[in-house]
């Protein structure tokens, strides 16, 4: 059954909404990962949907992520939809093989004989101390993939609609659902029933320069842009959403009208989403930018286990201000 009243929900219920209809919208679409069934998935994502669909098609799997990734891809060539869940993006590593040497290559040397609508749903993201090996931020690894789209929905709004379009597209899509969001709440418009995953999105309009973020930072970004405007810096926040293939236009759109730029990403510095979107930044807008790319990322150290210190490791709302500012200033 649908939203029985589009309104105000959390992340987690969105994400859960999304994947009910799904699988009310169409008899091929299966969920499959470790603990989805009797536990209700590690996030509680889709707890009841066992009792309301049955194991068929709420499959419990192995805790093998090779397994079940590869499972998934064979279903979709075969003809069926499925919505893959691995628990957290570091373990997504085991996987590797299944994902970026045949879903997304399978397509092209194939020469387009066979099609991998294969969607792999999965946690990302630090803020809940759950140690190193559960806390990083890996998408930009498989932005730099061809053959894949990667979304990363930062609102209740994509959480609730992006999974349909990534279904109905028919190469691969992997979801990144970053941790802190599950509990986040907001108010679904009644008359969005749609979004599109090919395009970022302007979340707060403004003049003086632009933040570019996206999923667990975009509440940040938007934060800082509230504290900006207090100091009477006004910062347009744009949610990037869609890494791969990012969205040149509206980003280029931007900054071509602040003509400074910082950029928030909770990966690491080094080779990382950021360091792409600042190159095509110079590459493409040298002679529109009036001060440096600033860039504010996750420490270089696994991500730590003491609260204290991973708040250290991560992005803040008052990294991005900081930096901001420091742009702001006459140069």
């Amino acid at each position: 059954m649908s939203d029985p009243t589009p309104g105000r929900m959390t992340y987690r219920e969105a994400c859960k909404q999304a994947i009910r209809d799904a699988l009310n919208r169409d008899p091929n679409c299966f969920v499959m990962g470790e603990d989805v069934g009797l536990y209700g998935g590690c996030y509680a994502v889709t707890k009841g949907l066992l009792e309301e669909f049955g194991p068929d098609r709420i499959r419990d799997t192995p805790l093998a992520e090779s397994v079940i990734a590869g499972a998934g891809i064979g279903a979709a060539i075969g003809g069926m939809r499925p919505i893959v869940e691995i628990m957290t993006c570091n373990f997504s590593l085991l996987a590797l093989d299944q994902i970026v040497n045949n879903a997304a290559t399978i397509p092209h040397m194939s020469g387009g004989q066979f099609a991998v609508p294969v969607v792999i749903r999965m946690a990302t993201g630090g803020g809940r101390q759950l140690a190193a090996q559960h806390s990083h931020s890996l998408e930009g690894w498989y932005a730099h993939i061809p053959g894949i789209k990667v979304l990363a929905p930062g609102t209740v709004e994509d959480a609730r609609y992006m999974l349909a379009a990534a279904l109905d597209d028919p190469n691969p899509v992997l979801i990144f659902e970053h941790v802190v969001l599950y509990n986040e709440e907001g108010t679904l418009d009644p008359e969005v029933t749609a979004v599109d995953i090919s395009s970022a999105k302007v979340r707060r309009p403004g003049s003086d320069l632009t933040i570019l973020a996206y999923g667990g930072c975009l509440p940040k970004a938007l934060e800082a842009a509230g504290q900006l405007a207090e100091a009477g810096i006004d910062a347009e926040v744009v949610d990037l959403r869609v890494l791969r293939p990012l969205d040149d236009a509206t980003i280029f759109a931007s900054v071509s009208r602040t003509r400074r730029c910082v950029i928030v990403d909770e990966g690491w510095r080094s080779g990382s989403l950021s360091a792409e979107i600042a190159a095509r930044l110079a590459d493409d807008l040298f002679f529109e930018l009036d001060a440096p790319i600033r860039r504010v990322c996750t420490r270089e150290v696994p991500i730590p286990y003491p609260a204290h210190l991973e708040e250290a490791a991560l992005p803040q709302t008052a990294d991005i201000v900081e930096a901001a500012r420091a742009l702001a200033r006459p140069q």
